[in-house]
């Protein structure tokens, strides 16, 4: 498919509003990647990841970006709502009743939100797994307070990017994520899935960001973040960011108020 276009053993500490040069325009459509449990230096720099060095190179390649904490799910609900919601675990069905978040703000707003997930097997769907999709990496399906509409197949990704809201989200399935499968064949897919929208971006006032939930836990929860755009100056970025930061930084281009920890994080200015 071708898509043109803490409760934790292992917290990270990050400046509180080390940054302060002013935040970059709003884009027109941010498209948020999330992948899998790699350090940094095992995937930049790493032969069998070219994709994902064409684009730390033709981007800004984020050097001191870290996960906030371990297994999974929590990385991915902090970088949805600015929280852990105190879940410590990879276990299926936590439930969040009226709890803020990123989907919830940009609906409000009158912005629009979708998650596109690969296998998830209808709109909708809450169950915990299907061939590749697993509800741990999915969100916002844990929030009572997002549209069931907004929670999709990656099938239903358009192919025309001015139709996507906002922002959405993207989630590989368990192979492409690079979770299961060996790193060159996920970035093949992300190649062959993302740098239609990534070329697309780079002329349409838009966003990509990839990042990762977590390290493999060898490396103080270092990750790989890397964000490509019309506006994102490209070249090394050295500064210490986290999900936190990222979703202050959505939140900032938006006008939304910051959620949670990101409210301690300085936006992120990508210019």
């Amino acid at each position: 498919m071708m898509l043109a276009a803490c409760a934790a053993a292992m917290c990270v500490t990050v400046p509180v509003l080390a940054d302060t040069r002013p935040p970059s325009a709003r884009p027109d459509h941010v498209l948020i990647v999330v992948m899998e449990n790699k350090r940094y230096d095992a995937v930049i720099g790493h032969r069998f990841a070219p994709y994902v060095n064409e684009l730390a190179r033709r981007g800004a390649n984020f050097t001191n970006a870290y996960g906030e904490t371990h297994p999974s799910q929590p990385n991915y609900l902090a970088l949805f709502s600015g929280s852990t919601q105190g879940v410590t675990d990879n276990r299926c069905g936590h439930a969040f009743r009226s709890v803020p978040n990123l989907g919830r703000q940009l609906v409000d707003a009158g912005l629009g939100f979708a998650g596109y997930s690969e296998d998830l097997p209808a709109p909708g769907w809450t169950g915990c797994a299907d061939r590749d999709y697993v509800r741990r990496h999915n969100p916002w399906v844990n929030f009572d307070n997002v549209p069931a509409e907004s929670n999709l197949p990656l099938r239903d990704f358009p192919t025309d990017y001015g139709r996507l809201p906002a922002v959405s989200f993207l989630i590989p399935g368990l192979c492409h994520d690079m979770h299961d499968c060996p790193k060159a064949e996920a970035d093949a897919w992300l190649r062959h899935t993302l740098d239609g929208y990534a070329t697309w971006a780079g002329t349409h006032n838009s966003v990509l960001i990839l990042t990762f939930d977590e390290d493999n836990r060898t490396n103080g929860n270092h990750i790989p973040t890397v964000v490509v755009g019309e506006h994102v100056a490209p070249g090394d970025r050295h500064e210490r960011i986290d999900h936190y930061s990222l979703l202050r930084t959505i939140e900032d281009w938006y006008g939304l108020p910051p959620l949670g920890h990101a409210a301690d994080r300085a936006p992120i200015a990508m210019r």
